[in-house]
């Protein structure tokens, strides 16, 4: 999965990446699926150690465009954990409360501790997009950001936290697909909101946007993955990949315990 992973000091440019590659995998959408349940129950068990062993803790930040799938995937990937230890934190739209504090508060009080796996949809990161955007800071405030950003993961690594960032690369034809997807399908009407369509105006801005976000923010101790995400079942396949890969890396074991289990007899 490296051929994903942003190396730091790189210049991201996305029209060099294509949002429809599916070339880690040479089966097709069933193929994957199959893999796919594999890799959840080997994330299972991976999660089930890291709860046990009450040392790592993991941040798993999912990026991307209105309909890129950040949902879909926290559901497909995280399936079949147990949900002890996991959870997952949407930022919206600041409060009033939050906004009265510095921009980080509201993300750090829902970072991960030992033995538990975060999962923020969208992040710290609107800070950079979003916020710079819409213009809602001078440009002169938003561009310090990203140093503060990057300071702010380099605390939490340097405190025991792994982090892994995805940006889910979504075309903007696909993106029109899937919009039109959600009015056309009474069941998903609720799904559809037409400040999307503002949104999506503004694309070339964010495509800017999360081009420099890439570039300047993608460390060693926090790097960034770009996932091809126009298939969904592609889309699913790289992230539960990089995660068990990266679960796997942490070399857990189960915790011992203080008492011979051979010596203990239940009758």
């Amino acid at each position: 999965m490296d051929r994903y992973r942003v190396k730091p000091g790189s210049k991201i440019a996305l029209k060099e990446w294509d949002p429809e590659d599916k070339s880690a995998f040479a089966g097709g959408k069933e193929e994957a699926e199959k893999e796919l349940q594999k890799l959840n129950q080997k994330l299972d068990a991976l999660q089930d150690l890291l709860y046990a062993g009450h040392q790592h803790k993991l941040l798993v930040i999912l990026q991307g465009m209105d309909t890129s799938g950040k949902d879909g995937a926290i559901r497909h990937v995280f399936e079949n954990v147990d949900p002890q230890g996991v959870y997952v934190t949407s930022f919206k739209k600041p409060t009033p409360q939050e906004l009265d504090h510095d921009y980080l508060w509201r993300v750090h009080a829902h970072v991960p501790g030992k033995g538990e796996i975060a999962i923020f949809n969208r992040s710290h990161y609107e800070e950079v997009l979003v916020v710079r955007v819409h213009r809602l800071v001078a440009e002169e405030v938003w561009q310090k950001r990203y140093d503060h950003l990057i300071h702010f993961e380099r605390m939490l690594a340097d405190e025991g936290m792994t982090i892994i960032k995805f940006f889910l690369y979504l075309s903007k034809k696909e993106q029109a697909g899937r919009l039109q997807a959600r009015l056309d399908d009474k069941t998903k009407n609720w799904k559809f909101n037409p400040g999307d369509l503002e949104e999506r105006k503004l694309w070339p801005e964010y495509i800017k946007a999360y081009e420099e976000a890439l570039s300047k923010t993608s460390k060693k101790w926090a790097p960034w993955y770009i996932v091809p995400a126009n298939r969904k079942w592609y889309r699913n396949l790289v992230i539960a990949s990089i995660l068990v890969d990266t679960l796997k890396g942490l070399d857990l074991k189960p915790p011992t315990v203080d008492f011979d289990p051979g010596k203990i007899v239940i009758k």
